[in-house]
């Protein structure tokens, strides 16, 4: 249960009210789950400022592929983290293809490696894997904060900072594909329709942000997941602010996923799931009526890591296909 429930937070978006007050309750009792401590590296020197002012304050290798960035962000004025899974012979070349994860509401950078077998999966591939933390519930969006906008801005600082950081200075080329569950699978999705993506999977994903329900799932999920926080300085009103919403809902963005490698799967097993599922069905049903492909799978499985393992494993040929590692 509580696996269960700490990584899809933000992700009951698309779970409705009551999926919401059940997390809501169970929160307050459940205990935290965290990656098994690992003794680290001592930090290189400080590197220097880039020219967006984005700064690598300290870098840490844990492991022979495990690097670990701490990065002082001006889109998000704070400093944030960032793991990297290297390929074997990362010093050999200057533009290997990328994957990037993106974890689900309530968990951060740690959690694809902590919880999945995703090291495994990659360890032989030519590929590098970046997980960049996301926020409890920062919905891999910039947020509105009452139209005044400002930090967290999430999508600036990971599209604008640390995407050309990465390429600079850490050999990331420019093809890239995503993937997220929960709460990263709306940012999946959402970032791919920015056209940053050439392949993008979304995994039990708040998909359709809009259904009904949904708003009030919002305000008890920042509330809870980022106690004290106002849930309005995310994306407004959804009456009054209800072009702000759309801007970030998947369902309405959907037509700018054309020309883009996609999977989108979420199963039947839980009431958060069962939820999720109904969102992903309209999702893809409207990519259908846009005439965009998109790869589906429905299945039997819970809101936890290990269906978001299996369906890593599923989507991963093609989206390491659509960036041309096979």
């Amino acid at each position: 249960m509580a696996l269960r429930l700490r990584g899809c937070l933000v992700g009951a978006i698309v779970a409705g009210g009551l999926c919401v007050l059940v997390v809501a309750a169970l929160l307050a009792v459940l205990p935290w789950g965290g990656e098994p401590s690992v003794p680290a590296a001592s930090p290189s020197s400080t590197p220097p400022q880039t020219q967006d002012a984005t700064e690598v304050v300290e870098e840490n290798r844990l492991d022979e592929r495990r690097m670990e960035l701490t990065i002082r962000s001006r889109a998000l004025d704070a400093t944030t983290k960032v793991r990297l899974l290297l390929p074997r012979g990362w010093e050999s070349r200057r533009d290997w293809p990328a994957l990037w994860l993106l974890h689900g509401g309530l968990d951060d950078h740690t959690s694809w490696t902590a919880r999945t077998d995703v090291a495994a999966l990659t360890e032989n591939s030519g590929l590098m894997v970046v997980m960049p933390d996301g926020g409890r519930c920062g919905s891999y969006s910039d947020w509105w904060n009452g139209g005044d906008g400002g930090p967290p801005r999430w999508e600036t600082y990971h599209l604008k900072e640390l995407m050309p950081l990465l390429r600079s200075r850490y050999r990331a080329g420019g093809e890239r594909a995503v993937a997220g569950y929960s709460m990263g699978g709306q940012g999946a999705m959402l970032y791919a329709a920015k056209g940053a993506f050439k392949a993008a999977a979304s995994f039990s994903g708040a998909v359709h942000i809009l259904r009904p329900g949904v708003p009030q799932a919002v305000m008890a999920g920042t509330t809870v997941g980022c106690f004290g926080t106002d849930w309005k300085r995310v994306w407004g009103d959804p009456e009054r602010q209800r072009a702000v919403w759309r801007a970030h809902n998947p369902y309405d963005q959907a037509g700018k996923l054309k020309g883009v490698r996609l999977y989108v799967a979420a199963g039947e097993g839980d009431l958060v799931e069962d939820l999720a599922n109904r969102a992903a069905r309209e999702f893809a049903g409207r990519l259908g009526e846009l005439g965009i492909p998109v790869r589906t799978h429905f299945h039997q499985g819970r809101h936890d890591h290990a269906s978001w393992q299996r369906e890593l494993h599923r989507a991963y040929p093609m989206l390491t296909e659509a960036i041309g590692v096979r």
